[in-house]
């Protein structure tokens, strides 16, 4: 026998020994259920998320195990709602894993983490301190009138290419709709420019498809965050993965022409990056150029795929139930004076129909008094979670006593999956797994009090995790819940939609996100 032969023989069984069967044998978890492989290695559950089945994959493992599952050889799945608000508070106790820096960035062979990939609490908060104030429900409300602008482009858009002339009458895509029109309102409010996604009706410089790819890696990659080293952060890699750079180079590009602005023209700019620049000037020592640069590529990456994947859902969800469509349409249209304000003239005076004029979107103050609207809009974000993954966080040196009495030592990751939540009979009652705008609205039916539906809905919204948890909660959340209600009430108003064949399903792309595609409707004016 050869040498190489024999130290193959000895050492490779050692190897596996020290590598697989000793840790599990010692682990603290052993006790916990779950997928026999995923107690050794971390390969079951990458595996899982390249399959795109880790959502019903986790959903089933915890239909049979319960509230706990071992996802991992250090890696625990819950699903008890009584842990939630331990798991995600906002003291920040359970920090993030390891799994979020996949999102740093590398330069100059440095990693660079941003508000959203960092673990540290500290840096979080130093980071968050000067931009808190800028994503209030406040200045979320100040951004309406760019709303508009950009709402009635996609009007002019849909009507031009889908209802007009020799185009009446054409299917379209509206999953691609929305996210050209989330693509477009971010970059206004953020550069008070859009990028033209609306008005070329196509995907400029592959940004969103190239956001898909990136957070596929994300999807993936994270599982076992130590492979990034070896795939994406590595320069001598020949192949080059997926990332932001376009849309990086997009905001960098931005912000060097405003800074080269005037002073007196700067002031005239009332964005997102005039208040970033507001906020270099205030807090010198948190803020600099490269700060900036980071939150303008967030706020563009990460609202406009959030809120494009919440409207997919909602009207993908209310065309398939015509009763929840009726309603909702009824509620809206009723809502709006007589006639219909179709009084403003369309937004791109060069185009073809020019002379249309096109409908006024609804306002904040009118769609937040419209109770099954707000109630069809909570019920999409329960019933499609924007977030398709565990939240994974680690235990604090006190631990983490599960509902059975198995005490989780330091150190386990742990996590909750909204959509697995989002199923949850406890929270949600027997119909959990059923999309039902109605579970959000006082039950009279059944002589439910004012007060016991304010206690049955505040129930179901401590178990929500549509936006994450705790103290790294999106920044995001007032100006899409503004702007989902806006869009879906102006179309539902102003429009008849029905889906071009009712038996054909969307399609899901499970990644970090879950992102809808191929929605294709039927779209005419509605008679008013």
């Amino acid at each position: 026998m050869s040498l190489v032969l024999l130290l193959g023989v000895t050492v490779l069984p050692l190897v596996f020994l020290k590598t697989y069967i000793i840790p599990y044998l010692r682990s603290p978890l052993k006790s916990l259920p779950g997928p026999f492989f995923a107690k050794f290695t971390n390969l079951w559950r990458l595996f899982s998320h390249y399959k795109q089945t880790h959502i019903e994959t986790q959903q089933a493992l915890h239909d049979k195990y319960g509230d706990a599952v071992r996802i991992g050889p250090n890696v625990v799945s819950i699903a008890d709602p009584a842990l939630v608000k331990t798991i995600y508070s906002t003291r920040g106790t359970f920090i993030k894993s390891e799994y979020y820096s996949v999102n740093d960035a590398l330069q100059d062979g440095h990693l660079i983490p941003n508000i959203f990939s960092t673990r540290s609490n500290v840096y979080h908060a130093r980071a968050l301190k000067p931009m808190a104030k800028l994503y209030s429900f406040s200045s979320a409300l100040e951004l309406e009138p760019s709303m508009d602008v950009t709402l009635r482009t996609l009007f002019s858009q849909l009507e031009t290419r889908f209802m007009d002339g020799a185009n009446a009458g054409k299917t379209c895509d509206i999953s691609e709709w929305f996210s050209f029109f989330t693509w477009d309102f971010l970059a206004d409010v953020t550069f008070s420019e859009r990028m033209g996604f609306l008005e070329r009706g196509e995907d400029v410089g592959d940004m969103i498809e190239t956001g898909e790819k990136v957070m596929r890696y994300f999807s993936v990659v994270g599982q076992i965050p130590t492979l990034d080293k070896l795939l994406g952060k590595n320069p001598h890699l020949p192949y080059k993965f997926a990332d932001f750079s376009v849309t990086a180079g997009f905001c960098t590009q931005r912000f060097l022409e405003r800074v080269q602005l005037p002073d007196e023209e700067k002031q005239t700019k009332k964005d997102f990056m005039a208040s970033f620049m507001q906020a270099k000037r205030e807090y010198p020592e948190l803020v600099g150029d490269d700060e900036i640069i980071g939150i303008l590529i967030l706020n563009v990456l990460g609202g406009a795929d959030t809120s494009s994947i919440i409207l997919k859902a909602v009207l993908y969800h209310m065309l398939r139930n015509p009763l929840y469509h009726h309603t909702l349409v009824a509620e809206l249209r009723a809502s709006l004076p007589s006639p219909s304000p179709r009084t403003t003239p369309s937004p791109s005076p060069s185009s073809s129909s020019s002379s249309h004029h096109y409908p006024l979107p609804l306002s904040h103050a009118q769609t937040s008094t419209l109770p099954y609207l707000q109630a069809c809009i909570l019920e999409t974000l329960r019933f499609h979670p924007v977030l398709g993954h565990v939240l994974e966080r680690v235990v604090p040196s006190s631990g983490l006593t599960l509902s059975s009495g198995v005490v989780l030592p330091p150190g386990t990751i742990v996590g909750v999956n909204p959509w697995v939540m989002s199923r949850s009979t406890l929270v949600y009652g027997p119909d959990a797994s059923t999309f039902r705008p109605g579970r959000w609205l006082r039950d009279e039916g059944v002589g439910e009090t004012e007060e016991a539906h304010g206690e049955r809905v505040a129930r179901m919204k401590s178990a929500d995790l549509a936006w994450g948890g705790g103290n790294r909660v999106c920044l995001g959340r007032p100006l899409a819940m503004v702007q989902v209600a806006k869009v879906v009430a102006s179309l539902f108003a102003y429009y008849d939609l029905a889906l071009e064949d009712p038996t054909q399903e969307w399609h899901l792309h499970k990644q970090w996100l879950v992102l809808p595609h191929k929605i294709r409707i039927k779209i005419a004016r509605a008679p008013m």
